[in-house]
């Protein structure tokens, strides 16, 4: 398989030593990778525009202007596929990578061993987001990327899934769950959550980015919190 890999960082010392890794990286595991460097957020974003393809972003986060976080917000508007990988000489952006769901944080000097473990971890989500949801309704079939599924309800016969698109068709909720990878939880007898959109978790409901909540039963607030941290 082919990996689209873009590398955005200031200083251009770095930025070749990170693509020397990455070569590295794509030889040992024997998989091709393409690679394409950008000096700043504002060059990635003007070639981004025409050119929406790439599986992995390694992304400075000091940059003079638009910096990595800011780059990283406007990307996550339209595109929660590619993995975005934090690199910074600080330790004071861990929450805002949480924000906009970087994989990972890693600290200069970058370490070979570190960066080969996130890029392997890269590709396994990856190969994830390529799983999909297929149904058959009156109208025809539909495929939604499980990625894309923010959570599932249940009303009397009929399951909706939240989606980029809100799909409707009539099964039940325990036929659907086992479509599902692990990434889902089912929070009860009308929910089942994803928990990549999870943002906070309480004893009465887990909230989901956007605001949207899903109400929790009594007992389901521990066993969803487990699953959220070991998942993640």
């Amino acid at each position: 398989m082919e990996y689209r890999i873009a590398v955005c960082d200031d200083n251009p010392t770095d930025s070749e030593y990170i693509v020397s890794l990455v070569k590295l990286w794509a030889e040992t595991t024997n998989i091709t990778v393409f690679t394409d460097c950008f000096s700043c957020a504002e060059n990635f974003l003007f070639h981004y525009e025409d050119n929406k393809y790439y599986d992995i972003l390694l992304l400075d986060i000091e940059m003079e202007q638009m910096n990595g976080v800011e780059l990283a917000k406007k990307i996550r508007q339209t595109n929660r596929e590619i993995q975005i990988v934090f690199i910074t000489g600080y330790n004071d952006y861990i929450a805002d990578g949480y924000d906009v769901e970087a994989l990972h944080y890693i600290l200069k000097p970058v370490h070979k061993e570190k960066l080969f473990s996130v890029l392997d971890r890269a590709r396994e989500k990856l190969k994830k987001n390529e799983a999909a949801l297929f149904l058959n309704l009156p109208d025809g079939m539909v495929r939604i990327p499980l990625y894309e599924i923010r959570f599932i309800e249940v009303r009397s016969n009929y399951i909706t899934i939240h989606a980029s698109e809100e799909v409707t068709a009539k099964m039940t909720l325990s036929a659907l769950q086992k479509k599902l990878d692990e990434s889902f939880f089912r929070t009860g007898r009308s929910y089942i959550v994803n928990m990549r959109y999870i943002r906070k978790i309480t004893k009465t409901e887990a909230v989901l980015e956007g605001g949207c909540s899903i109400p929790l039963p009594r007992g389901c607030y521990e066993p969803l919190n487990r699953a959220f941290i070991q998942y993640f």
